[in-house]
């Protein structure tokens, strides 16, 4: 089928770029892990290896968002379900041999100052995973402004944390930072709003 035929070559891409970044991945690598043709990639995606990377990672976008929501949901307490979203991504990282961190990482570092659909669909990945954590917080009750910045926080803090846990091969960057974003959102939970008139 068509479709599955597509579908492999996405998928492998997704996998290739979270490895290798997408100056190391070639189009004839995709096509050979795929069990693809070359034709076949160009026939699915006419504008070669970009087009390609760029449905690559927007593939991995949502797979991380699936992940991210699944922790996310598990606890009713905010600061209980970032430390899970943290014990997750541990978890994934040790059980990949430590190669496989985020999916945007290597592509968006690579084509920084650039004006790329592959930028632009990093950019996107971001903040979409920022967004639910923010939902998460708005619907346990914290104000907007604080929940949308701690979003950009905890995502911020995590994406960092695993590639520390990567370069270190250990889960304590990723442990330790579910720890401190887990503190930070609770000192969020208890303030209260401040007098009209104070700063």
């Amino acid at each position: 089928m068509q479709t599955s035929t597509r579908d492999r070559i996405v998928v492998t891409a997704s996998r290739l770029l979270q490895r290798q970044g997408y100056v190391g991945t070639g189009i004839k690598q995709i096509a050979q892990e795929a069990q693809a043709t070359l034709g076949s990639i160009y026939h699915f995606f006419p504008g070669g290896k970009e087009a390609v990377a760029v449905s690559a990672i927007k593939y991995s976008t949502e797979e991380f968002a699936t992940l991210l929501r699944k922790a996310l949901d598990s606890d009713d307490d905010p600061a209980e379900a970032v430390m899970a979203c943290a014990r997750q991504l541990a978890d994934e990282l040790s059980e990949s041999g430590w190669i496989d961190g985020c999916p945007v990482t290597a592509a968006a570092l690579e084509t920084l100052g650039t004006d790329s659909e592959i930028q632009q669909a990093c950019a996107d990945a971001l903040r979409s995973w920022e967004q639910l954590v923010c939902d998460k917080l708005l619907r346990c009750g914290l104000p907007s402004q604080s929940a949308r910045e701690l979003s950009i926080t905890i995502i911020s803090a995590l994406e960092g944390a695993e590639v520390a846990a990567q370069v270190n091969r250990s889960k304590e960057p990723l442990q330790v930072a579910g720890r401190q974003l887990a503190r930070l959102v609770r000192s969020h939970e208890v303030q209260s709003p401040p007098a009209s008139g104070t700063r």
